[in-house]
Order: structure tokens, then sequence, then C-alpha cells
């Protein structure tokens, strides 16, 4: 690596990224903090925020880009990054968290667990582990964590659930969603990066990835719910919608037409935000079918993965030259850990821009990207979504993004044994 070559905006990048990544782990530090002094527990508040980070430091590295290349050059760099995927994460966990939507799929959990030779919070647990991560190679990977966090929140975690079971769910889910999504083409992330420069479709995927990740998640699932299946029959619960409105089929109906119709335009911001506009007055219009939208946490989850777009944007200089060169086998151990400290996606589109790479080359790198999407709250894009809606259930409204690592460890190894191994 020729350190001449690089200009002073990527190196600052680098330090600033060093020091978001830093940050990332110490944001129970902060919550901490905003508890012993509360006279500044607004601001430990906000720098506890896991969502905040990236953006935070995405602000700070265009005022310095600024004061060094000047305001053109920083305004011309931001306006070429893509804020797709922000913009669709941000629309697809609305849309799926509604309520008509929540329910739906909490109907086919229920039909599919009453049939299961198991106590029913039990079998609730495990397919909200299992078939729900799988259900995100149809609906995408956000919609598929966003749903899930919601079921084992509302049906699990608001019922005194035990530190190490609270962190192990976690751990299985975010591992098991960024595999579970890999049974199609465009349904995860670094999977799209890469579809259309590689021309990967859904029969590839399913042949070559997806058969080995859903044993992987079936796996993992059911480890977990087996070691854990006394505290969940004592303390896994079915809410109920109490008072409020059944939701007729037509409105679900709808809603999930809403869905689909903006993951068939994912690449078209221009289109699924317009769906996404017309989806807010058809809700205002039913209002008493549906519960309060959780806007302001897919625009928190939408600031992080655009400050991670920004910074990510300028780490290219080192990320390609430590993928190229690489033994297939040694690689996907490296894309697995690069995965936990940078974004999936971004490490998979490098990976695109690489020419003349091998077969064994694509497979390392995709494998090892879903294998490390769950170690941590950047390796992919759905986690930040899960973290936002589960984070108020653990102590002091934080989860512990070492405490994440040290539980995903293990269903991390499960699929590395089924891609390496299968």
């Amino acid at each position: 690596m020729d350190l001449q070559a690089v200009s002073a905006p990527e190196l600052i990048a680098a330090g600033i990224f060093a020091l978001a990544v830093l940050h990332t782990f110490m944001t129970k530090f902060f919550a901490h903090l905003a508890h012993a002094q509360p006279r500044h527990a607004g601001l430990w508040h906000l720098l506890a925020e896991v969502e905040v980070v990236f953006g935070f430091w995405a602000f700070v590295l265009v005022i310095v880009m600024i004061s060094v290349a000047g305001k053109s050059a920083a305004v011309d760099y931001v306006e070429s990054r893509n804020f797709t995927e922000p913009m669709f994460v941000f629309v697809v966990m609305v849309i799926a968290a509604s309520r008509p939507i929540v329910s739906t799929v909490i109907n086919i959990v229920r039909l599919v667990a009453a049939v299961m030779p198991m106590q029913r919070a039990v079998a609730g647990y495990f397919l909200c582990l299992c078939l729900v991560p799988l259900f995100g190679s149809l609906i995408t990977e956000p919609a598929a964590m966003t749903l899930a966090a919601l079921m084992l929140r509302d049906r699990y975690f608001q019922h005194q659930l035990s530190h190490r079971l609270k962190y192990a769910t976690i751990g299985v889910l975010f591992v098991n969603v960024s595999i579970g999504g890999t049974l199609t083409h465009f349904a995860a992330p670094p999977v799209l990066m890469v579809a259309a420069t590689w021309q990967w479709d859904t029969p590839f995927m399913f042949a070559t990835f997806g058969w080995k990740a859903a044993l992987a998640v079936l796996v993992n699932a059911s480890v977990v719910t087996w070691l854990f299946r006394k505290e969940l029959a004592g303390k896994g619960q079915e809410t109920e919608a109490g008072d409020a409105a059944p939701v007729p089929l037509g409105v679900a109906g709808i809603h999930l037409a809403f869905l689909f119709g903006v993951v068939l335009f994912a690449h078209h911001p221009v289109i699924f935000m317009g769906l996404f506009l017309f989806f807010l007055g058809y809700v205002e219009a039913y209002e008493r079918y549906q519960d309060r939208l959780i806007l302001r946490e897919g625009l928190l989850v939408a600031f992080f993965l655009a400050g991670l777009v920004v910074i990510g944007g300028l780490q290219q200089w080192w990320l390609q030259s430590t993928l190229t060169g690489v033994e297939p086998t040694l690689l996907y151990f490296l894309a697995t850990g690069l995965t936990a400290l940078t974004d999936n996606a971004a490490l998979a589109y490098l990976a695109s821009l690489v020419e003349g790479v091998s077969n064994e080359f694509k497979y390392a790198i995709i494998a090892g990207a879903v294998t490390g999407g769950g170690l941590t709250i950047i390796a992919n894009a759905p986690n930040p979504a899960g973290l936002a809606i589960l984070k108020s259930s653990f102590d002091e409204g934080s989860i512990s993004p070492l405490g994440l690592f040290l539980y995903a460890l293990a269903p991390t190894g499960v699929a590395m044994l089924a891609f390496l191994m299968l």
C-alpha cells in the first residue's frame, strides 16, 4: 500500500472512521454517565444513541473536509454519495412495523406454533428466530428484522427475561437475519450490491448460499430455544390487541401491497418514496386500524446508515488493497472480520469494483459479508433497526456492543461451518 498516493481527506476519513467505531463500543458508558451525571444527561443520552454515532461523525468529517479541501470539494463529495439504502431502510422499516402487517405475521406465527409439539411461548420464540429471518429473503432483511424485533419485544423482552437470554436472543437474531436473506438475490444488502454486476439470480443464490444459510438459521434458532426453554415457557406471553379494532383482511392486504411495491422498486427512491407518501395518507384515512408509526426510530436508523455511507465512501483505499491477492479461504475469514468493522454492503460493493476475480473470490466475499453481519451494530444495515426497537428492554436503555459481539460469536461460528464445510 502506497501511503503517498493516499489523499489527505482519505487519511482523515480513516481516522474519523476509527473514532466512530470506537464510539459505538462506548455507548453503554455514555448511557451510564447520563444516569450518574443528570446535569448533562441530555448530552450523554445523545452520545449514547448508537443510531446517532455515524451521523455525528459524518458531520465532523464534512467540517474537516471543508477546512482542508474547501467547501466545493466537500459538498461535491457528499452529493456524489448514494443514499438510496438509508432511504429504503427507513421506508420499509416504517411500513413493516405497521399494525396490519405485524398482526398478519403474528397470526402466521401462531398458526405454525399451534401445530408444533412444544409449549406455545417456546414455539413462538423459535419461529421469531427461524421463520421470520427466512421471510427476509422475500420481504427484505430490514423488514424481517423489524417484524422479529417487534414480536420479541412485545411477547418476551418486556416480561423480565434474564440478561443472558436477551443477549443470546439478539446475537442469534442479528446473525440469522444477516444470512437469512440469501435465499434470493434481492433481499440481503451485500447481495444486492453485486447481483447485477456478477449476474447472480435467485436460483443461483439458493443453490450456492440459500440452503446452507437456512440450515444454519435452523440450527441457531433450535439451540438457543432449547437452552432457554424453561425460562421461555415461564415468562413468554402472547400479547393481545385488547381494545384495538381488528384489522380487516382488505386493510392488511393493502399494507402488504405497499410493502411489496417498495421492495419491487428498492433501487428507485423517487418511486418508493412516492409510495411511502401514499402509504402515510392511507394510514391517516384508516387510523382506527393503526398504531403509532415508528417514524422516529426509522429516521434515526436512516441517519446512522447515511453517516456510514458518507464516512465509508473514503475507506476504499485500504479496504480494496486488503481484499485483493488473498487466498479464498483466508479471504472468507478476512471478509467476516472486516464486516464487523464496516457495513457488509459497502464491503461487497468494493469487491464488485475489482475486475477479473474468480468465482472463489466472489463466494468468499459474500459468504464472509453475510456471516459477519451479526457481530456488531454497524455490520449489517438492518441491525440498527433491531437495536432501535429492542434497546428499551435492556438496562439503562442501551445494548452493549461488546455483549452483542460475544453472544453473536457462537451463531456466527455455526454460519461459518455451514458456508465452509457444506
